[in-house]
């Protein structure tokens, strides 16, 4: 590579920032957030489901899933429901209206992705298809293995503790 090159981790990049651009583009219609959108979706492929497994789902503290819901909630997309399972614990589910959102929002990014990637030939979408899902399997055994790396018996640990017998500290990720 000479100076001046994209890496290839910039070239990712750009087309992560491109992709991320489309889709704020694509959600503008309907007037909902990327976070509102990703919760709509896990909603939509899962189903009615606890707060706290919403927000593994995405990633995110169990109060920031109670206030992407409240606001969900607030404009009729979803709805709060009793566990019939466990009458402490509380659903969240899709009303119509969040599911009829959830089909068109999904149809707009299709959309706006096949305009992306129509440059594309079938063997290099193909291919990179495959490569990317590749990455994204090797990014989640990573990720299953930095929590396993992080926690011992007594649980995860703090960046720059020195590890129980290694003499080591962990490192920031």
């Amino acid at each position: 590579m000479t100076d001046g090159e994209e890496t290839l981790g910039e070239a990712f990049w750009a087309v992560a920032r491109l992709m991320r651009s489309r889709s704020k583009q694509a959600l503008a219609p309907w007037d909902v957030t990327p976070s509102q959108f990703r919760a709509v979706g896990v909603l939509a492929r899962h189903g009615p489901v606890r707060l706290s497994a919403l927000a593994e789902h995405l990633r995110i503290a169990p109060r920031s899933a109670t206030e992407v819901v409240d606001d969900l909630e607030g404009r009729g997309l979803a709805a709060r429901s009793p566990d019939p399972a466990d009458r402490r614990a509380t659903l969240v589910g899709l009303t119509p209206k969040g599911a009829d959102l959830a089909r068109e929002i999904r149809a707009a990014r299709h959309a706006e992705s096949e305009s992306l990637f129509a440059g594309l030939d079938e063997r290099d979408r193909a291919d990179l298809a495959r490569i990317l899902r590749r990455l994204r399997a090797a990014g989640a055994d990573a990720d299953t293995d930095t929590e396993a790396d992080r926690s011992g018996p007594s649980g995860p640990s703090v960046p720059g503790e020195v590890q129980p017998g290694t003499g080591t500290g962990t490192s920031a990720s």
